[in-house]
C-alpha cells in the first residue's frame, strides 16, 4: 500500500487545504473498496507534522498529526498545503518539513504537490529550479523576486513536471486534489469525487479569476512614473516610443528597463491594463461589447477579443455573462 502524508505546518496555514486533502483522498478509498474486489483501501493517508505537537490556526481550528517526519522513512506522496502572512517567515517556521520534503525526494523519489501558496515551502527546496509552478496569483510577483529559477505559469490551476505538482489560488487546489485521484485511482473514482463533492472537473486555467494590479514591486521611479500614465491614458493611442521619451532613453533600454521591473514588456503590460479595464467594465455595466471595446483602447474587435481570451480565457461575452449580475438576473 502506497503512503501518503499530509503536512501539518506551524505558522498560518489555510486550514481547508489540510482538511480537504484528507477528506478527498478518504473519499476516494472508501470508492475503491466499494468497487474493487480486494475491500482495501488503495492508499494509507496519515497526517504529518515536524512534531507532534498539535497546531492551532485562526486561533480556533487544531490538527493533531498522527505522526511525526522522524517516524516517516519512506512515503510516496506529499501533500503541502497552503500558507499565508510573510512567506520569509512561514519558510523559517517551517525548515525541518522543507528538509524533509527535499530528502524524500532526492532518496525515495516521493511526488509532492503543494497546493496554492504552499509551492513557496516547495520552491525552498530548490527542487523546483528549471521546472514549472503554479501559485496563487497574488502572489506571483513576490514568488518570481524569490525563486528566479522557478518557471512560474501565471496562468495554470495544475502544474505537473515530473512527479512534482502544484496548484493556482484558493480553492483551485482541490481541481489539483482530483488531478491526484485520478492519476491514483482512475477516472472513474476522481469523477465520482467530483460529483459527490460538487467539484467542476477538469478545469486547468486561472486567467479569468486574476485581478491585475500591476507589478509595482520594484525601486525603478521612472518605469512607475511609465505605469502610472499607461493606468491613466490607457484608452487613448499609446506608443513605446513615446513612453521611451518621456523616460528619456532609447527604445532598447527602455524595453530592457521595464521588463526587468514589471516581467511585462510595455506592449504586455499596456495589453494587461486596458483588459483589466475591459473586465470591470463588463462585470458593472450595460454597454455593449463594442463600446467596451473602444473605451478601453482598442479599436479592432478581433484584436480585442483575441487578447481578452488570452488573458482571461473567455471571450467578451462569456465573461460578461458569468460575471454581471445585472446581465445575469435580466
Amino acid at each position: 500500500m502506497k503512503h501518503v502524508s499530509v503536512l501539518v505546518p506551524k505558522g498560518i496555514v489555510i486550514v481547508d487545504t489540510i482538511i480537504s486533502s484528507l477528506n478527498l483522498f478518504q473519499m476516494a478509498n472508501k470508492f475503491y473498496r466499494s468497487s474493487g474486489s480486494s475491500g482495501e483501501d488503495l492508499l494509507e493517508i496519515e497526517l504529518v507534522g515536524a512534531t507532534g505537537e498539535p497546531q492551532t490556526y485562526n486561533k480556533f481550528f487544531t490538527i493533531a498529526p498522527a505522526k511525526t517526519i522522524h517516524e516517516i522513512s519512506k512515503t510516496d506522496l506529499i501533500i503541502v498545503p497552503g500558507i499565508a502572512g510573510d512567506m520569509d517567515e512561514q519558510i523559517k517556521l517551517n525548515y525541518p518539513l522543507i528538509n524533509w520534503i527535499k530528502e524524500q525526494r532526492i532518496q525515495h523519489h516521493a511526488e509532492i504537490a503543494s497546493l496554492c501558496r504552499g509551492a513557496f515551502l516547495l520552491a525552498e527546496t530548490g527542487l523546483m529550479n528549471g521546472k514549472s509552478c503554479a501559485t496563487h496569483w497574488l502572489t506571483h510577483d513576490k514568488f518570481r523576486q524569490m525563486y528566479p529559477n522557478v518557471n512560474l505559469i501565471p496562468e495554470k490551476i495544475i502544474s505537473e513536471d515530473n512527479g512534482i505538482y502544484s496548484s493556482g489560488g484558493a480553492y483551485s487546489f482541490l481541481n489539483l486534489l482530483l488531478h491526484l485521484i485520478e492519476k491514483y485511482y482512475g477516472r472513474e473514482t476522481a469523477i465520482w469525487c467530483s460529483k459527490v463533492s460538487e467539484i467542476e472537473f477538469d478545469r486547468t486555467d486561472q486567467n479569468q479569476f486574476v485581478i491585475f494590479n500591476g507589478q509595482k514591486e520594484h525601486t525603478d521611479k521612472a518605469i512607475k512614473a511609465t505605469q502610472e500614465y499607461v493606468e491613466e491614458h490607457y484608452a487613448e493611442r499609446i506608443s513605446v516610443e513615446h513612453l521611451a521619451q518621456r523616460t528619456a532613453t532609447s527604445n532598447r533600454n527602455f524595453v530592457r528597463r521595464f521588463k526587468k521591473a514589471t516581467n511585462n514588456t510595455p506592449i504586455e503590460y499596456i495589453q494587461r491594463v486596458r483588459i483589466e479595464a475591459a473586465k470591470k467594465k463588463l462585470e458593472s455595466t450595460t454597454l455593449a461589447i463594442h463600446q467596451v471595446m473602444y473605451t478601453s483602447g482598442y479599436h479592432d474587435d478581433k484584436t480585442f477579443r483575441t487578447l481578452f481570451k488570452r488573458y482571461t480565457g473567455l471571450t467578451p461575452l462569456e465573461y460578461r455573462n458569468k460575471y454581471n449580475r445585472e446581465m445575469a438576473f435580466s
